[in-house]
């Protein structure tokens, strides 16, 4: 039987907000459905920002040396990326945005017309906490525009939708609402 990898990427500074317990649900939910499940914390690594250099189109490596070699060894050998990442102003926090900058050479190839992805036969599961209660967290963009930045860098890498989870309204909650708690248990196949 082939061992199957699962990479869960918190992209919020709260090690136990609720990003994190999302997070954690879908590691559970991965490790029942027998995948070895590795988690990274984007604000525990060392992550310098993009220089805008472009080498890695070439290289298919960050020329940048610090855990970025790490993370994209990890986006290569895993089968299914869960990335859990709260709101802020309608888009990602900047850590998960510097990731993805940092990962261009990795996740596509530059052509004349659209990008080549490099990451084609993997899949990804998105994960999303809102302050906004819904269903106004939608309607006005917050927690849409996340999941919009989130999804065209997995699409442009290759990779295939599992599930997207938001969780709106977190401001109130002491837990995970039980829709989101049904919807993360059923992400994993």
């Amino acid at each position: 039987m082939n061992e199957k990898y699962a990479l869960a990427i918190l992209g919020s500074p709260h090690a136990t907000g609720t990003s994190a317990a999302m997070l954690d649900l879908a590691i559970r939910k991965a490790e029942e459905k027998n995948y070895t499940v590795i988690k990274v914390n984007l604000y525990e690594k060392d992550l310098s920002y993009c220089s805008g250099c472009r080498a890695c189109i070439h290289t298919q490596n960050c020329i940048l040396k610090d855990d970025i070699q790490e993370i994209a060894d990890l986006f290569r050998k895993c089968q299914t990326i869960i990335l859990a990442a709260p709101v802020y102003w309608a888009n990602v926090p900047a850590p998960v945005k510097n990731l993805f900058d940092r990962l261009l050479g990795t996740v596509m190839e530059e052509t004349r017309t659209f990008p080549k992805p490099r990451l084609r036969g993997r899949n990804y599961i998105l994960l999303t906490s809102c302050n906004t209660p819904a269903p106004f967290s939608w309607i006005f963009g917050q927690s849409r525009g996340a999941i919009r930045s989130m999804d065209e860098f997995f699409r442009t890498a290759g990779m295939k939708p599992m599930r997207k989870v938001v969780c709106a309204g977190t401001g109130r909650q002491k837990r995970l609402p039980r829709k989101v708690v049904r919807k993360i248990g059923r992400s994993i196949r």
